[in-house]
């Protein structure tokens, strides 16, 4: 998928198991996560619960003693408060390193639920006190925690239905214990039964949410797709984790809702562009352009396509993450993005908005280091090219991203051709060798005035990394103001890069070391993502 502003974004490897096990809870993989989330809540409140109850219980000990309920304390009392905090605190502990299992999370947050009855329980019951007018503390637990944590209505009824037996139990252990219990029955019904009243009313939340997650999924399912958890969101749609319901195949789905789309004039634009990203991504087979499966409209007017789900990461990410690459490494990426964009320039498509955010470097099978070119949501057609149906931006304003932009977009000129994605490339290659940009600025204007009139300093003026002088002076090239001095198509600047004499040649080998040493056997899936970019998108759109 080609999303507007796109940016690689690494996948969580929770995401993906929220996503197996939300089959199992009818919950959506992002619900699921948040109620594994609410666990840890729920210890952090009964946490301070148990350490007032502490407090309280002390005070009154020590102003009343010997006042009923209090008889033996502080021993039972503080035995049972104390091993309900350091339950509470481990659960909570617990609930971070088991986040990518939700399934184990929740199951462990109803056993803390019945246990934390129990200690209420036994705690209010150590000395029984029947009386028709009491309602114990347990009923507080049963409605609490399925409010605070819930899962499937079956389970929670089981949980609740254990939480209610506690006072039952704590009683009898009392009697057991040579305690004098009052067991007329009107007295115990009334003791036990607002539990199992509160129990059987704790199912409600449970079947709501159930429920809400049902809608939620329905609403989620997009043609032969079921949505999972948000990968990035933006100005044009969100981006989901999908998976289709009968391959169970991994894919990701921009998304773009009718309220998204604005109104008049600016929502046909935006759609427009929408429908104008899915088909320039469908007409181009190049192996590095993302894959697109599919796209349509649902029948509330949701527009929606598919892309491939990439194992990857972004020039971007893999310049802030691990410095400046070497010098026949990054030639050895952007021959690769120049494949994509030559095939894309053969169809009269012009990118616009060539950045590291929008490349990514990839594990596909048993090869590394495989370039992908996302983001064909700015294309422009050729204007020389008459077939073409007129553009949607605007010519007389800039669009695309600050610290990549040719001078001839930024000055807006109408004639501005294929050769801008040349000068974007020349940035992307500079920001490979260096870890900076061309220019910089205190904002957008400053950058596109500095591109517009100050000649760059080379990259090896700027790197500690050898940089071949061919190398040099083809990055210079590249960033020429004049759109004829520069590489007249991608295929020539692949070409010269081929040529370049290094001493030591990028090869499989190397890169395989290079991903096994950094990012090592647990793939970063990678799909674009509406965030964190060098610079913000300018547009007329």
């Amino acid at each position: 998928m080609i999303p507007p502003s796109g940016a690689a974004a690494a996948i969580p490897p929770d995401a993906a198991a929220a996503g197996g096990d939300s089959r199992h809870t009818s919950l959506p993989a992002d619900i699921l996560q948040e109620s594994c989330r609410r666990v840890s809540l729920a210890a952090a409140v009964f946490a301070v619960m148990w350490a007032l109850a502490l407090l309280v219980r002390n005070l009154l000990a020590r102003s009343y003693p010997g006042a009923p309920g209090l008889e033996g304390w502080p021993m039972p009392g503080t035995l049972f408060a104390s091993a309900g905090l350091v339950t509470a605190l481990l659960l909570a502990t617990l609930s971070h390193r088991l986040h990518h299992k939700p399934e184990t999370l929740l199951m462990l947050g109803l056993v803390f639920e019945v246990v934390m009855a129990g200690l209420v329980a036994f705690t209010g019951q150590w000395i029984p006190f029947v009386s028709p007018t009491r309602i114990s503390w347990v009923c507080v637990v049963i409605l609490v925690y399925p409010a605070i944590a819930p899962t499937t209505p079956g389970k929670t009824l089981v949980a609740a239905l254990l939480a209610a037996s506690m006072d039952p139990l704590a009683v009898w252990v009392a009697s057991l214990r040579g305690v004098p219990v009052d067991s007329r029955p009107l007295g115990l019904i009334s003791m036990f039964v607002p539990n199992y009243l509160c129990a059987a009313v704790s199912v409600v939340p449970a079947h709501i949410i159930r429920h809400l997650g049902q809608q939620v999924r329905k609403a989620r399912e997009l043609g032969g797709y079921r949505l999972g958890g948000v990968l990035g969101s933006g100005g044009m749609g969100q981006v989901y984790r999908a998976e289709h319901r009968l391959l169970a195949r991994p894919a990701a789905i921009k998304v773009i809702r009718p309220d998204m789309l604005g109104t008049g004039q600016m929502r046909h634009i935006a759609l427009e562009r929408f429908k104008r990203e899915a088909k320039a991504a469908a007409v181009l087979r190049s192996p590095h352009t993302i894959d697109l499966y599919d796209f349509g409209v649902t029948s509330d007017g949701t527009f929606y396509y598919v892309m491939e789900l990439i194992d990857g990461i972004s020039f971007e990410d893999l310049i802030t993450r691990f410095g400046p690459l070497p010098a026949e490494r990054a030639a050895f990426l952007m021959i690769q993005t120049c494949d994509s964009l030559a095939e894309a320039h053969a169809c009269n498509i012009i990118h616009r908005d060539i950045k590291p955010s929008n490349l990514l470097t990839s594990r596909m099978g048993l090869t590394v280091d495989y370039v992908k070119v996302l983001d064909f949501g700015l294309v422009k057609f050729d204007t020389h090219d008459t077939s073409r149906p007129p553009t949607l931006t605007s010519p007389d304003v800039a669009t695309g991203t600050p610290a990549f932009m040719a001078p001839e977009v930024a000055l807006g000129e109408r004639t501005a051709d294929h050769r801008l994605d040349i000068y974007s490339l020349g940035c992307v290659l500079y920001w490979l060798l260096t870890g900076q940009l061309v220019f910089d600025g205190e904002n957008a204007i400053q950058m596109m005035h500095r591109h517009i009139s100050e000649d760059p300093a080379a990259p090896s003026r700027r790197t500690e990394l050898p940089i071949p002088a061919e190398l040099d002076a083809l990055v210079l090239a590249c960033l020429a103001k004049r759109p004829e001095e520069r590489p007249a198509t991608a295929t020539e600047l692949a070409d010269r890069l081929a040529a370049v004499a290094f001493a030591e040649p990028w090869s499989g080998e190397r890169a395989r070391r290079w991903w096994e040493r950094h990012l090592p056997q647990t793939p970063r899936v990678s799909t674009p993502q509406m965030q964190g970019t060098l610079m913000p998108q300018i547009s007329a759109e």
